[in-house]
């Protein structure tokens, strides 16, 4: 399960004895990352973020990934440096795909936006809210511009498609 603390994740204990079966040949480790401040969901702003905590959303999201048939790790850090060094081990360990939740530094963070552009595999960004029906400044991604797609205002649905598109993009090969 993610780790709250900027620490890597594994898997939950049960699922470490029952990884999810892989169709032989397919990309097999996905990563979600959650930025700054989305350990508060379920308590912050439920007009924009609804009331679905990050263990909800990320239990929903390792459900898919079962049904999928990939491994998937969900990292959570409020330290801007702890979560480019996590993209550059994504980069290491040949992660087949990532959805990003960069939160607040989505709108600026130049170093996260260059360490994600250092991956080889399809990378989505994700907004919980309808950033563009929010204030002017959060209409701006540094992110976008170097990601496969940009999922927003969908709440946890955001995350579920934008996983299922990371999957179907690494099946297909596309960067």
């Amino acid at each position: 399960m993610a780790s709250r603390d900027g620490t890597e994740a594994g898997l939950q204990e049960e699922d470490k004895e029952n990884p999810p079966k892989r169709a032989r040949g397919a990309p097999s480790k996905f990563l979600v990352l959650h930025g700054i401040n989305l350990n508060m969901f379920g308590k912050r702003d439920p007009k924009h973020y609804g009331t679905a905590t990050l263990k909800d959303i990320d239990s929903e999201l390792q459900a898919l990934a079962k049904e999928l048939q990939v491994e998937l790790e969900c990292f959570q850090s409020n330290c801007e440096g702890a979560m480019c060094e996590r993209i550059h081990r994504a980069h290491d360990e040949g992660i087949a795909g990532v959805v990003i939740n960069a939160g607040a530094w989505t709108h600026f963070s130049y170093g996260i936006r260059d360490a994600l552009a250092i991956l080889k595999c399809p990378v989505l960004e994700v907004h919980m809210s309808n950033v563009h029906a929010r204030e002017q400044f959060r209409h701006h991604s540094v992110v976008s511009e170097i990601v496969k797609g940009v999922i927003c205002g969908l709440g946890t649905n955001s995350y579920v498609l934008a996983l299922r598109a990371a999957v179907d993009c690494a099946r297909k090969g596309e960067p």
